[in-house]
């Protein structure tokens, strides 16, 4: 069990691997769970929200143009682990 240390303004300093372990990189937000008798579950916050948010994020990035066909072949290579 890691041990953490509050300093006099509250704050908690959070060890490397322990940021590892939950998968917490630098600028990322930590999500702190209240539970009855003073616990609590710590886990790394991730963004929610649905399909909505990816459309268009590659858009502009090729000039490529994939019709249909190519991209069911390129999804079945991807699942059967070929390049």
């Amino acid at each position: 069990m890691a041990k953490l240390t509050v300093t006099s303004r509250g704050q908690v300093t959070f060890r490397k691997e322990v940021l590892q372990h939950l998968g917490i990189r630098p600028g990322e937000k930590i999500e702190l769970e209240l539970l009855p008798g003073g616990r609590g579950i710590v886990k790394a916050a991730r963004p929610s929200g649905g399909i909505e948010r990816i459309f268009g994020l590659l858009a502009g990035r090729s000039s490529k143009v994939a019709t249909i066909d190519e991209i069911n072949e390129a999804i079945e290579k991807g699942w059967a682990g070929e390049k």
